[in-house]
């Protein structure tokens, strides 16, 4: 009865991160995006960090309590289901024909190398050390090089009179408003997740030291649950955009957002937990 109990306090509160990330975080993050007229693919960087909020939250309270394999199993099994949902969704709006350009095809080439990587290091039975930190962290700043040059390349549609344009509309009267009000949320919104997380780590903490429960099947379980913003996010993107007709932004938003999300997890959002894991959980 007790182990039946923690898990509906684990869906719960993995949930609420979710419901909260969607209808508050990532509308906010958006809204404050849209408000400055950032590019499709600034945007998608903008939902990416965004949408990988959950997973922040459940990596770091796994490592606190110790469970480091359940916090690399989330990232690996996000990052899985996050590229599954991006497909679906691309061919559920008919979208694909925009991934022809060589930006999308070489991001979605990254993709695929944040989820080729996690499976090598789980197969070779790799220890997760704060060695692997500083390489994560050169694989991070690889990865964004050449996504942004890539971008910068094969996306550049932008005219240097059109980029003044923006750049003057970013500063127009009740900007610094919105900006001002949309900080204030952010930081409400952080604390909320971070009590929710607390709560959401004494459970994991229970499931698996007090009921035996194994870390593989945390891990996955946390995957698909920090996963749902993500498809949410790829439809909302494609949806905007194709009632402004204009598909491809759509789809150079949703592939950033992807890909953002996914790079985070695996580099950023991976060495933060090892950290916790060996500075707090050990």
């Amino acid at each position: 009865m007790e182990v039946t109990w923690e898990f509906i306090k684990f869906i719960f509160y993995s949930g609420l991160i979710v419901v909260i990330s969607k209808y508050a975080l990532v509308p906010v993050l958006r809204k404050l995006a849209e408000s400055l007229n950032l590019k499709p693919k600034t945007v998608g960087n903008i939902a990416g960090i965004a949408t990988s909020v959950p997973e922040l939250l459940t990596v770091s309270f796994s490592a606190v309590t110790g469970l480091i394999s359940a916090s690399a199993y989330n990232i690996i099994s996000s990052n899985i289901i996050n590229s599954i949902q991006y497909l679906f969704a691309i061919f559920m709006n008919k979208n694909q024909k925009h991934l022809r350009n060589r930006a999308l095809k070489i991001d979605l080439v990254l993709v695929a190398l944040t989820i080729v990587i996690p499976i090598i290091m789980i197969a070779i039975d790799m220890e997760f050390s704060i060695s692997i930190v500083p390489a994560f962290i050169l694989l991070f700043v690889f990865f964004y090089f050449i996504n942004h040059n890539s971008h910068k390349v094969y996306l550049n549609k932008i005219t240097e009179e059109e980029r003044k344009i923006e750049e003057e509309e970013k500063w127009v009267r009740g900007k610094k408003k919105i900006m001002l009000k949309c900080t204030i949320l952010l930081l409400i919104i952080s604390v909320l997740l971070y009590a929710i997380g607390n709560l959401l780590s004494n459970t994991l903490e229970n499931l698996c030291l007090q009921f035996q429960i194994p870390q593989l099947v945390i891990g996955i379980l946390l995957g698909f649950i920090t996963s749902i913003p993500e498809l949410i996010t790829f439809f909302e993107a494609q949806k905007h955009h194709k009632q402004q007709e204009n598909g491809e932004d759509g789809v150079i938003e949703a592939t950033s957002n992807l890909l953002t999300s996914n790079i985070l997890n695996l580099f950023a959002i991976q060495s933060i937990g090892i950290l916790i894991f060996h500075l707090f959980g050990g």
